[in-house]
């Protein structure tokens, strides 16, 4: 296969070339999403330490426990795999954010199909989220000042202590795991 400068794929970890901007949920996979997010640190990098976005996934999904919303929460940011995790301000830009905001939005799409997850999110994820990124910021943020998205919101008590790349994709992988046989397990019990 010869790919040209001008190809609009990405190579993905497991060898396949997905188009990013128009992702189908048979391009999507497991394994190039622990991989690429355990990757990629939250921030833009501007953390006090490595903190990767399939930590951050992981401890959503664990925030979620017992709602029926846990796998959302650990794929709630499936889609910067493809894309990569963008800093709040550029999603908010009028130009480059819309933009963005619609690429993510079709790639979330097809991250959802892929794994059977109903469209839209549910919103208890972004509740999740949030309080995730209170506890972020309180742990993990050398820059002060207040975060207006924060107001009211309460972090966790437990404090962050990053995990490297290796034990990120590991603890996201072992997540998807455990969700995957929960759901195996309760439709065995309905049967």
């Amino acid at each position: 296969m010869i790919i040209h400068a001008d190809d609009p794929t990405i190579a993905t970890f497991t060898g396949r070339y997905v188009y990013p901007l128009a992702l189908d949920p048979d391009d999507v996979d497991i394994e190039d999403i622990a991989h690429s997010l355990s990757n990629q640190s939250r921030f833009s990098g501007h953390t006090v330490s490595f903190y990767s976005v399939a930590h951050h996934a992981v401890l959503v999904s664990q925030l979620l426990e017992g709602t029926g919303h846990e796998m959302w929460g650990l794929l709630h940011d499936g889609s910067e795999a493809y894309l990569t995790d963008v800093a709040r301000p550029l999603k908010t830009d009028p130009y480059f954010g819309k933009t963005y905001r619609g690429a993510e939005a079709r790639a979330m799409r097809a991250v959802a199909a892929a794994f059977d997850l109903q469209w839209p999110e549910p919103p208890e994820v972004k509740v999740a989220d949030v309080v995730l990124l209170a506890t972020e910021r309180r742990d993990l943020i050398a820059a002060t000042g207040r975060w207006t998205v924060l107001d009211g919101v309460t972090p966790l008590t437990d404090q962050i202590v990053p995990w490297s790349p290796k034990k990120s994709k590991r603890a996201f992988l072992n997540r998807y795991e455990q969700l995957c046989r929960r759901v195996e397990s309760q439709g065995q019990k309905e049967d």
